[in-house]
């Protein structure tokens, strides 16, 4: 029997292979017994998706089961952001939601997400616990004989949206003139930020605007790559600013007027530092250990507390609900704010890169420039490699040295909060994290130029299979 194993975004597999109809009912009634078991009664469950493949058919089974443990399920009839999902839970002081999506995952993926009472993705302790109830499950445990909770509708986007009124200022977008384009890729997003922009009055264009549960034939992840329509009529209508988001809507991807694509490195860091600048938040700012440190760099710039998380947004979650920091972000592409959801949320993320594109009456070329005069340039960059099983068990024992030198280069600090990551005198860095689930290791390097990081990036994999 398959082992469910909820990783950093939950859980995820291949639909008909692990993701069966089998699997979800083992998974849920997993959940279920973990959310009876912090509560004696009056429980309610939010239960949401994405576009993907039988997605209807999940959340009927899902709702069943919540109502077979006496648990109230709070359906959503269509596809809902996992932003506006975490938001629901808050205000309908729900005991957590089961969101069925494989985020930015290909076609082929689904998944489930398990949302705490507090919107925030779940934490280790709690998925080890549902880990433990699946497998108690599996073991025998019936359903308890009680009545069955009635199933309940909830609409969660009349109150998202609203709470999106709230934080973005509209007015300075309309104001300005700004063009947008906007590209949902098929995903949970249609309807949302475009429906709110065009209330607002602003100009703007969408691409992708329907239903595909093959998300065009790849994954739904806003990457660079993949965003050549967004560009083509971003260009037809001479658009100020691109935005898109991948299948559940909690990650981002941003195009320049230029068409050229802004790396969520970067993102993060002008964000934080408009907050700041219009917002007057200067309570910290929370990054992974993977993500730029530039951000480091404009924290000491404001006078901002600096936290660094392990990778997972859970972390950074943890951060928001303290209000321990204005904004927190990973560099695959996940950020949230101060005030908002404990959660990814790649629509808001979208909707503030054009408050600050329309306020400040730059690009965001431009505005990265004025980033850099101010604090140094930083150049990001993220690489897999495959490892055979050989290298593999070479390169873990690897991981647990402390390197004193690498490739000429004095490290100044060692960091493992997440994985092994090399800092070196002029501030350029390294960080290598093996995957969890295959044969890889993820390399993330920056230095201060294109050129030096050609030269780091080299080193970095010469160390991985020297």
């Amino acid at each position: 029997m398959t082992q469910i194993k909820f990783g950093t975004s939950g859980w995820r597999a291949v639909i008909a292979d692990e993701f069966t109809l089998g699997n979800v009912r083992r998974a849920v009634s997993g959940i279920a017994r973990y959310v009876a078991s912090q509560k004696r009664s009056g429980a309610k469950v939010i239960v949401g998706r994405d576009p993907r493949f039988l997605g209807e058919t999940l959340c009927s089974l899902g709702a069943e089961i919540l109502s077979a443990h006496g648990i109230t399920p709070l359906v959503i009839a269509e596809a809902a952001p996992t932003p506006a999902i975490s938001y629901a839970v808050i205000q309908a002081k729900a005991d957590g939601a089961i969101n069925f999506t494989a985020s930015h995952n290909p076609p082929e993926y689904n998944g489930i997400k398990f949302s705490t009472p507090d919107g925030a993705p779940a934490l280790p302790e709690v998925t080890k616990k549902i880990e433990a109830e699946i497998v108690a499950a599996d073991l025998g445990g019936s359903l308890p004989a009680g009545k069955r909770a009635e199933v309940q509708p909830l609409d969660p986007r009349r109150m998202y949206l609203a709470r999106l009124r709230e934080i973005v200022d509209m007015s300075v977008i309309k104001k300005a003139g700004l063009r947008v384009v906007f590209d949902p890729m098929w995903g949970a997003a249609r309807g949302y930020p475009d429906v709110l922009l065009r209330e607002a009055g602003v100009d703007v264009e969408t691409v992708h605007d329907y239903r595909d549960v093959l998300f065009g034939g790849h994954a739904p992840e806003p990457d660079d790559h993949l965003l050549q329509d967004l560009r083509q009529k971003m260009q037809e209508v001479k658009a100020h600013i691109g935005m898109a988001t991948d299948g559940d809507a909690d990650r981002f991807g941003i195009v320049d007027e230029d068409g050229q694509f802004f790396q969520p490195n970067y993102i993060i860091a002008l964000l934080f530092d408009y907050l700041v600048e219009t917002r007057g938040w200067k309570n910290g700012v929370g990054k992974s250990v993977a993500t730029t440190n530039l951000i480091n760099a404009l924290a000491k710039y404001h006078k901002v507390d600096l936290h660094e998380t392990p990778v997972g947004f859970k972390y950074i979650g943890e951060l928001i609900k303290a209000d321990k920091i204005c904004i927190g972000g990973e560099e695959s592409a996940g950020l949230s704010i101060r005030h908002h959801v404990p959660e990814k949320d790649g629509i808001l993320a979208g909707l503030m890169c054009c408050e600050a594109v329309a306020r400040r009456g730059k690009s965001l070329s431009k505005q990265l420039e004025e980033l850099f005069a101010k604090v140094g340039s930083y150049c990001p960059q993220r690489e897999n490699f495959r490892l055979t099983p050989e290298v593999k068990e070479k390169f873990t024992e690897k991981l647990r040295s402390d390197p004193q030198e690498f490739f000429g280069r004095k490290v100044g600090e060692v960091v493992r909060k997440d994985g092994l990551k090399l800092v070196f005198g002029d501030g350029s860095w390294v960080c290598y994290r093996l995957s969890g689930t295959e044969p890889v290791v993820r390399v993330y390097a920056e230095a201060p130029s294109a050129s030096e990081l050609g030269t780091l990036s080299a080193a970095a994999k010469q160390w991985i299979f020297e």
